[in-house]
């Protein structure tokens, strides 16, 4: 500071005008970055808000997937059960219909029979408690994955009963339905 007082005290005409021509570089250097910076507040000032719209949609986002998570895991829970209700119940069937068979076997032994005998299991057991297409279309395919002559516990005989019986009861829900 006292370089310029004493400039301005004892400084020839140069020195004065090439300090004042550097006071007025300096000032304008100043002023230009004080727009800069200005400008730069701004231009943040935009991005903290635009940042902070998007995170509010991400979030709005996120909960809502949670929300469609939390709805899709009830609903698989409540598939599971009905899947789970369906085989304990084919289950029983399946046990009733052994316990049929076994009796029929016996019976034919008893009668001495065993060719000539044709009494064939009643299907109908296993569409028990079916009142609905839906219901009886998800029990049929269980019925077919369980006996199609191609697997172990597969018949032939059993096969076009429970096709005869699905076809019947397929039927009768479409006549109760139109009724």
């Amino acid at each position: 500071m006292d370089h310029f007082e004493e400039i301005l005290v004892h400084g020839s005409e140069d020195e004065l005008q090439e300090l004042k021509s550097w006071l007025f570089r300096e000032n304008i250097r100043l002023v230009t970055a004080a727009r800069e910076l200005e400008q730069m507040q701004e231009q943040f000032l935009k991005e903290k808000t635009q940042f902070q719209e998007e995170m509010k949609v991400l979030n709005h986002k996120i909960s809502a997937e949670r929300q469609r998570l939390r709805e899709d895991n009830l609903f698989f829970d409540k598939k599971m059960e009905i899947l789970k209700n369906g085989f304990g119940q084919l289950d029983i069937d399946r046990r009733r219909l052994d316990k049929e068979w076994a009796k029929l076997a016996a019976e034919r032994e008893l009668l001495g029979e065993r060719g000539l005998y044709d009494a064939a299991p009643d299907v109908s057991v296993f569409f028990r408690g079916v009142r609905n297409p839906l219901t009886l279309k998800k029990r049929y395919k269980d019925l077919i994955k369980i006996f199609h002559p191609d697997n172990m516990a597969g018949d032939k005989d059993i096969i076009q009963r429970i096709n005869l019986e699905y076809e019947r009861l397929k039927r009768d829900l479409e006549e109760t339905r139109q009724a």
